[in-house]
């Protein structure tokens, strides 16, 4: 597994990049597939003290892409946080897969046995599906079109790309482009 440890707004110490190192490294016990670990650590300048150290990771396998970030007042609280909610994610992910084989039982990251009628109680069911006809646009034309619904995301057909692309708003106010590939 390839891990990258970046900062925004802080240095990286040794210790901090020994403590993730371990941490992360016990996620390649439960899912020893990983292909590669990208944890972004940052410091926001909020108003709110609890939540400005962030972290937060990803983990690429070859069928997934596992994400979790978590914000506390103290980066090694927030590093905790998200390996815990990760460990969660990697439980659920495997589950599924498991789930789809046919498999009767699974284990999982505390070793309690779960059988397949807990497993689907958690399981999560479509409960409405939503159809509607896409105008080719570009970007600007979709930033205008998901402010004037007041969502978060749209979903548009891209001119300029000739493909399904989706535009959201981050955090920060500005915006993101997810841009599809078939894998």
């Amino acid at each position: 597994m390839q891990l990258s440890i970046t900062g925004k707004n802080l240095e990286i110490t040794e210790s901090l990049s020994e403590y993730i190192e371990k941490k992360i490294g016990r996620l390649d016990r439960y899912l020893p597939n990983i292909i590669d670990a990208r944890v972004e650590l940052s410091v926001e300048n909020t108003r709110a003290a609890k939540d400005r150290q962030i972290a937060q990771v990803t983990l690429r396998t070859k069928q997934a892409i596992l994400r979790a970030e978590e914000a506390s007042a103290d980066m090694f609280a927030s590093i905790d946080a998200v390996l815990e909610k990760m460990q969660r994610r990697v439980n659920r992910y495997k589950g599924k897969r498991w789930a789809k084989r046919g498999g009767a039982e699974q284990i999982d990251l505390e070793g309690i046995l779960i059988t397949e009628e807990e497993a689907s109680d958690e399981q999560p069911r479509i409960s409405r599906v939503k159809r509607f006809a896409m105008i080719p646009m570009d970007e600007e034309e979709a930033i205008e079109q998901m402010e004037l619904l007041g969502h978060d995301f749209y979903v548009f057909y891209n001119v300029n790309e000739s493909e399904i692309n989706v535009i959201y708003r981050r955090r920060g106010g500005d915006y993101g482009l997810i841009q599809p590939e078939l894998a």
